[in-house]
């Protein structure tokens, strides 16, 4: 693990593994850089950046109301900046994605590519409800076996996951303490998410739009309730060169280890400038 701090002088962390075309990953809203230790195995002459977004994993928790998509597109070009990285391309999961997009819309010079996981322009709300149950909110009563077994319980549009990989979901969403578990991000977050969720609905299709001329890809869970097969056809009409990949039982989020999800991602590598 390694740390850097960013211009409002909280402190991040981050994983920089591997060498060659540099890629940075970003997670999604309550989660962190470990979203992407079942991706790094995969890849060959890459060098994958893992962040942990500002309050979360081992990053320094921040005031509330710099937890916003904006605020964490700067930290990213911070990271790139105190690795001395004039660009790399990214992929983002979920809010990772937004963060993506938004780069591609206000500093497109540092972005050499994009690849969105289960995320784009239009966000159901189904989906946002779903996870505005959850976020904030500590675990009660649970230990790691439990969590586990709750993961898998509750996980619905997830099929033919082992065991295994919800014992190693659980230890990427908790944290052990002596009372039990509990976040691994800041629950202040929840307050951040509510205000996004009432807020009036701002249009993202020209954050997508921004994109245009850099190589794309988008994966998709066929099970998602965030990214629905309507959004995601659009996404490919509006961009007819974009790889992308609909991953059979998988929700939101796809792990990115599927063979479908590697594939995808493996290709559009290929487009990177540098491949």
């Amino acid at each position: 693990m390694q740390y850097f701090h960013t211009g409002d002088g909280i402190r991040l962390a981050y994983r920089d593994d591997g060498e060659g075309i540099p890629l940075l990953a970003l997670a999604g809203l309550t989660r962190d850089g470990r979203d992407f230790d079942y991706l790094l195995p995969h890849l060959d002459g890459i060098r994958l950046i893992r962040l942990d977004s500002r309050g979360r994993g081992a990053s320094e928790w921040a005031p509330a109301s710099t937890y916003t998509v904006a605020q964490e597109a700067a930290d990213a070009l911070a990271l790139l900046d105190h690795l001395g990285l004039t660009s790399a391309a990214i992929i983002g999961s979920s809010r990772g994605g937004l963060i993506g997009m938004l780069i591609a819309a206000t500093a497109k010079a540092r972005l050499t590519g994009l690849c969105l996981n289960d995320v784009g322009p239009v966000l159901e709300r189904s989906g946002l409800e779903r996870i505005g149950q959850y976020v904030g909110i500590r675990p009660a009563g649970l230990d790691p076996a439990d969590a586990a077994r709750r993961l898998a319980e509750t996980s619905a549009g997830f099929d033919g996951v082992p065991m295994s990989r919800w014992e190693e979901e659980a230890t990427h969403r908790f944290a052990v303490k002596a009372d039990g578990l509990d976040l691994t991000y800041d629950p202040a977050l929840r307050g951040a998410f509510i205000a996004a969720m009432e807020a009036p609905p701002v249009d993202l299709w020209p954050l997508f739009d921004a994109c245009a001329g850099l190589p794309l890809a988008l994966i998709r869970g066929a099970n998602s309730d965030l990214l629905s097969a309507e959004a995601a056809g659009q996404m490919c009409a509006r961009r007819p060169d974009m790889l992308f990949a609909d991953i059979p039982g998988r929700a939101h989020i796809p792990f990115l280890d599927e063979p479908e999800a590697l594939d995808c991602i493996r290709r559009w590598i290929g487009r990177l400038p540098g491949a």
